[in-house]
């Protein structure tokens, strides 16, 4: 089969292309036949948002019988000159010379036609929804997202590890995962924490992973600073419109590290994936600002040109509760921030982002360090206008006797962790690390409301379909 150019490329190089042959593949968006004798069709690749203007001639017979049976949805590639267009939003178009339809689509059944469709529609669709132009865009933004998160760490020296997706930890220690079995139900049988596994596949529970922070910390007091990146699961029963039960993050994990260090490469690292969609998806974030958030680019805008506000979580409470603001949920302290007040305080109080710190013990899972003062850990959550939390991290307890006091406290074994424990006797360091949630940062940069249409194929309590 020979090379066809994507359509991106040929509008970024129309100026060389102009007046020459070009070969081109993708998918029919419309087609429309004039009284003049001309078919105009309407190619889409996937490549970029915009269309490719296809111009056959219909007195032309080698043409005419294969464009009559293209329709919204088949697929073709079309040979054809590029010639400069008269059309209004588009600089060039491809004369047809030659056309092979690949595959048709039953205009009475194929799902997309030429008009807006809800987002619950699409998602019921999803083999066919990257079609969509906000579905491709989305796909593209995270594309680049996911590659420049590789880049960022890369060019700082960090080291790639891949963390386990089957593990028997639970890193969170919230009990919300799901088990992985072999087990028929019917042998299913005893206690559901342990001794029902003995005769398992792995001999004890496995659950899908629900961070890979525990095993990033060994390599990062082995390599010093790694990485992980890859998909993470929660069994929570949850249908809101930021959460998903698989969903991807990036977690560092850095030695000889506190918790100021670890916010500041947090912020870089927001800072530098923002400035990748304003300067590296300008056609794809200019479709959002028309059609799903006008705001969008001044808020991204805002975000890359000024440093995030940190606050502790007691000063946040104290704001919290000045508000006049009626919120569903109490303002005490020791009750965990919820959306509405993380969007307060970033919406209303300081109008960017926030760096909450220092929350209290009894909140947060037994591996983030002790402060001073006895009542709050080395904690942070970094939250955004319009989502809220972002990044979740804290500074890891280093000290043996504070973190089998935290054990204790939250009711984690320490024979469980045998391994972890290890790490504090055996050449023990300040290491630090977070947790940054890709498909809440697509929210954040796309201005989509629903965090169901930034994955390909959402998961979510009764859904697990294609």
């Amino acid at each position: 089969m020979k090379k066809a150019i994507r359509i991106a490329d040929l509008f970024r190089r129309e100026q060389e292309l102009l007046g020459r042959t070009a070969r081109v593949r993708g998918w029919v968006r419309t087609r429309r036949d004039s009284k003049a004798g001309i078919s105009f069709i309407e190619l889409n690749d996937g490549s970029c948002l915009k269309n490719l203007q296809i111009i056959v001639d219909l007195n032309l017979p080698q043409l005419t019988e294969t464009v009559q049976k293209v329709s919204t949805g088949s697929s073709m590639q079309v040979e054809g000159v590029v010639n400069a267009s008269p059309g209004k939003g588009q600089s060039i178009e491809l004369h047809a010379s030659g056309i092979e339809l690949y595959g048709g689509a039953d205009p009475a059944t194929y799902p997309l036609q030429k008009k807006r469709h809800s987002f619950e529609f699409l998602r019921q669709i999803a083999h066919l929804r990257p079609r969509t132009n906000t579905i491709g865009a989305v796909a593209r933004v995270r594309n680049r997202l996911s590659y420049a998160i590789h880049q960022f760490f890369q060019d700082r020296g960090f080291y790639y590890v891949h963390t386990p997706i089957i593990t028997s930890s639970d890193c969170e220690g919230a009990g919300e995962v799901f088990r992985v079995t072999t087990l028929k139900p019917e042998n299913m049988v005893g206690n559901e924490a342990g001794e029902a596994a003995a005769g398992d596949f792995f001999g004890k529970p496995a659950y899908l992973t629900v961070s890979g922070q525990l095993q990033a910390e060994i390599y990062a007091l082995a390599l010093g600073n790694v990485y992980t990146f890859g998909p993470t699961f929660r069994a929570e029963n949850s249908n809101t419109s930021r959460h998903l039960a698989e969903f991807w993050m990036v977690e560092p994990e850095m030695a000889f590290c506190d918790l100021e260090e670890d916010l500041e490469i947090a912020q870089a690292l927001i800072q530098r994936l923002v400035e990748v969609v304003l300067t590296d998806c300008r056609e794809d974030l200019d479709f959002f600002v028309r059609f799903i958030e006008p705001t969008l680019r001044d808020t991204l805008e805002k975000v890359v040109e000024s440093p995030f506000e940190t606050v502790s979580y007691t000063d946040a409470l104290e704001l919290l509760k000045k508000s006049r603001e009626s919120f569903s949920f109490p303002v005490d302290w020791g009750s965990d921030l919820q959306a509405e007040h993380e969007r307060y305080l970033t919406e209303k109080v300081f109008k960017k982002p926030v760096a909450v710190v220092h929350f209290p013990r009894s909140l947060k899972p037994f591996y983030m360090r002790v402060n001073d003062d006895e009542k709050t850990v080395a904690a942070m959550d970094i939250l955004v206008p319009g989502i809220g939390e972002i990044v979740g991290g804290s500074q890891r307890e280093e000290r043996l006797d504070v973190l089998l006091e935290q054990m204790k406290l939250k009711g984690v074994s320490p024979d469980d962790y045998r391994w972890y424990v290890e790490l504090r006797e055996y050449g023990s360091v300040p290491h630090a690390g977070f947790g940054l949630g890709l498909e809440r940062l697509l929210q954040f940069t796309t201005g989509l409301p629903n965090i169901r249409e930034v994955i390909p194929f959402p998961r979510t309590p009764g859904h697990a379909d294609f």
